[in-house]
Parts: structure tokens; C-alpha cells; sequence
């Protein structure tokens, strides 16, 4: 099996036993180490203090000081409903991008089909790029 196919299948599993009524949603990140590691978005009081379902990984990869390669967020309604695949926001990019532009993400498409484009691919026109020495 493929990382890619791991990668959802590990934020998928982690769907159903932490949400295993209702929505849900997690994300898995494969590292440069050989690491998967995978995050929930933690349940807040006030919403200004949320954060993206990918942050808690993105932190473990900090912590183990391990570059993040592919990264996959998951997400579903209800348990009755079909999982989906979020493309990362906008946010999650500048993130993942701290480990350059060929960082493969998950992205959505209309019929659930599993694909991964690196993060130049969908965001071609990076600020980063006016700083090419630094990329």
C-alpha cells in the first residue's frame, strides 16, 4: 500500500474512534523520517481559539524535528456520510510550506478520488517566491 492510501486510511481510522457519532474529522502527515503522525482539531469554548485539524501533527513533526512530506485532512458529516478530503487552507499552506513547495498535499475533487499535489501546484504564485535564496 501506498503512503498516500495509509494517509488517509490512518485519518479515517482515527475518525471513527475519536468521532464515533456525528461530525468528524482528522488529518495524518508522513515525515521525511518515516513517521505518520495524526491531529483532531480540539473541541474550544470560544471559536476564536479553534485551530485546523492539521496543527496538532504539524507541531509533533516540529517536535520530533522531522520534515512533513505529504500531508492529508479528513473529514466527514455525520457517521452515515462519505468521507471527504479538505484541500489545506490557506493557512495550513504557510505551515506545511516551512518544509519547501514540493510538500505533497491531499486535495478535494468532486468524485473522492485520492490525489496529492505539491504545494507549488496549488499555490503557484506563493509570496515566497520574490525570496527564491530562502526557499
Amino acid at each position: 500500500m501506498d503512503i498516500e492510501r495509509k494517509l488517509h486510511d490512518a485519518a479515517v481510522e482515527l475518525i471513527k474512534t475519536r468521532y464515533p457519532n456525528g461530525w468528524g474529522g482528522a488529518a495524518a502527515m508522513y515525515t521525511k523520517g518515516g513517521r505518520i503522525l495524526t491531529s483532531v482539531a480540539p473541541e474550544v469554548l470560544v471559536d476564536a481559539t479553534n485551530v485546523c485539524i492539521e496543527t496538532g501533527a504539524i507541531l509533533e513533526a516540529h517536535k520530533f524535528n522531522d520534515p512533513v512530506t505529504h500531508s492529508i485532512c479528513v473529514v466527514r458529516d455525520d457517521e452515515n456520510s462519505k468521507f471527504k478530503i479538505l484541500t489545506p487552507c490557506g493557512i495550513c499552506q504557510e505551515r506545511l510550506f516551512y518544509w519547501g513547495e514540493d510538500v505533497k498535499a491531499a486535495i478535494y475533487t468532486e468524485n473522492g478520488e485520492l490525489i496529492f499535489k505539491t504545494l507549488k501546484e496549488i499555490q503557484p504564485y506563493h509570496w515566497a517566491k520574490a525570496y527564491p535564496d530562502e526557499i
